[in-house]
């Protein structure tokens, strides 16, 4: 038997000797009175007064022998509310409680164990505000042991496998997700202020659209029809919207694409798209600084971050960029005029890694990711081929299309455009997608006979804009999935006797 079975079948026994004394080992009611965090709000008012209180929450630690004994209560309450470590001290004392429960406790209470305390305020000798326990009652008892404090969880994929220890043992983890959640909550208050509309839209598509990417399928059993998830959070659909009459839409969603993982790239995760009818990519330009800046200042009350090795102030000029300037004076290359043979031989020389078949386009996308990754940033990068954005309006020079990355620490971090409202051209340009497609690149975007025909009943021009969960992830300098609550994992090997 191993370590761990041994104690799990140690607390197993626990729990009929907390039914021979008459307590429930899970019993469906409390009788909590109020959370850590308020309780110590009001402690001093609390030891005034001297009234019971009752805490419920899980034990940290246990320590102490003879007739006293010291539990550290946990209840999450003030992780909610600011991001820190939530807990109290209890006392145990069997002069103070009836001496059958003080031995009770002491025989069938665990670190892990969650436990209901009934008390008044109470200062230790050594001036610590804790609860003097007149009566407790086990909640929830733990079968498996949680590891100290102290040491954690060591090893990097149990941290993730193992997810909610890890956020129960690490303060630090926690209020990043109470940050992640706050940076949503920016989103949507900042786009709510603004009078945008919030929408939801199928997950599920028949055709995949408003992105290059390749997309999961499933089937759909009621329907008989197979199904994709969708690449982006409803990009075509919010803009039927726009031909709908809705002059502002946004939609944060979960997104899926069957494609590479990397310290920026899962392949499921948060998106934000909005749509403005009657606004471009300069009003646009505009409004993403305003957005990126409330969130950086609400979030986490600065400007100024380190990410991946770069340094990022939001509050500075956001310089301009040209792509075909750049890739010209780096590899001597225009995009606008070089063939797809002198964009690929580009790409050969200059040795850059591609796991790809590259025809034109992708082998411009790659001379341009070289480059992107000494750009620190904030920074907004324009000029782009109407070859690589399909469903952008097209700028002064019919070459290019009105779009706006977002560069920040060497990587891209959203983007926007005047959205393309001419049927007649979108239609060409999915045909010239379809017509890659067809020749074997699976990012192509499908020819979507729906969208073409809502935009000839007439689209408002417009500024779109999407920007996903990789901006949290970056200003957290981490890598995405440790940025995510509960990120995919292989099934962990079955062990066969």
């Amino acid at each position: 038997m191993s370590a761990e079975e041994e104690i799990r079948s140690e607390r197993i026994a626990k729990i009929g000797t907390l039914h021979a004394a008459g307590m429930e080992a899970y019993p469906a009611h409390t009788g909590a009175t109020e959370s850590i965090e308020h309780f110590l709000a009001r402690f001093e008012h609390a030891v005034a007064d001297a009234e019971p209180v009752t805490i419920a929450g899980r034990i940290m630690a246990k320590r102490g022998q003879g007739g006293i004994m010291f539990v550290d209560i946990f209840d999450g309450s003030v992780t909610l509310a600011t991001g820190g470590n939530a807990r109290m001290q209890a006392v145990y004392q069997k002069s103070e409680m009836d001496e059958g429960h003080f031995t009770l406790f002491g025989d069938t209470a665990d670190t892990g164990d969650f436990v209901s305390i009934t008390g008044p305020a109470y200062i230790t000798k050594r001036g610590e505000q804790s609860i003097l326990v007149k009566k407790w009652s086990m909640l929830a008892k733990s079968l498996l042991p949680i590891p100290t404090e102290h040491f954690g969880i060591q090893d990097p994929e149990l941290k993730l496998r193992e997810r909610y220890l890890d956020i129960l043992l690490n303060s630090e983890l926690r209020a990043l997700f109470v940050r992640r959640a706050r940076f949503w909550k920016t989103i949507r208050t900042f786009l709510d202020e603004k009078g945008f509309l919030e929408v939801e839209t199928p997950v599920f598509e028949s055709s995949p659209g408003g992105a290059d990417a390749r997309p999961f399928v499933t089937h759909h059993n009621a329907l008989d029809l197979d199904v994709y998830l969708r690449i982006s959070a409803g990009e075509l659909w919010q803009k039927k919207l726009l031909v709908a009459g809705f002059p502002r839409v946004y939609e944060l969603g979960r997104i899926f694409r069957n494609e590479g993982q990397s310290r920026e790239h899962l392949q499921d995760y948060m998106q934000l798209e909005t749509y403005e009818a009657y606004a471009d990519a300069d009003s646009g330009n505009i409004f993403i600084q305003d957005l990126y800046r409330r969130i950086v200042k609400d979030v986490y009350g600065k400007y100024s971050f380190s990410i991946n090795g770069h340094e990022v102030d939001f509050a500075d000029e956001w310089k301009e960029l040209n792509f075909c300037t750049l890739i010209a004076e780096k590899y001597g290359v225009d995009p606008l005029n070089c063939t797809e043979a002198e964009a690929i031989k580009a790409v050969r020389d200059n040795q850059i890694q591609v796991g790809e078949e590259l025809n034109l386009a992708r082998a411009v996308d790659h001379l341009w990711k070289s480059i992107r990754k000494g750009i620190a940033g904030p920074a907004f990068l324009v000029g782009i081929p109407v070859y690589l954005e399909p469903l952008a309006k097209r700028a002064a020079d019919p070459r290019l299309v009105e779009r706006v990355q977002i560069l920040i620490a060497g990587s891209e971090v959203g983007k926007g455009f005047s959205e393309l409202n001419d049927p007649l051209d979108q239609r060409a340009r999915f045909e010239e997608q379809q017509s890659m497609r067809d020749k074997g690149d699976d990012e192509a975007q499908r020819l979507d006979e729906d969208y073409v025909r809502a935009m000839e009943y007439g689209m408002p021009p417009a500024f779109g804009f999407g920007v996903s969960e990789r901006l949290f992830s970056f200003l957290e300098n981490r890598p995405a999935h440790e940025t995510q609550l509960f990120p995919l994992l292989r099934p962990k090997p079955t062990i066969t006797p």
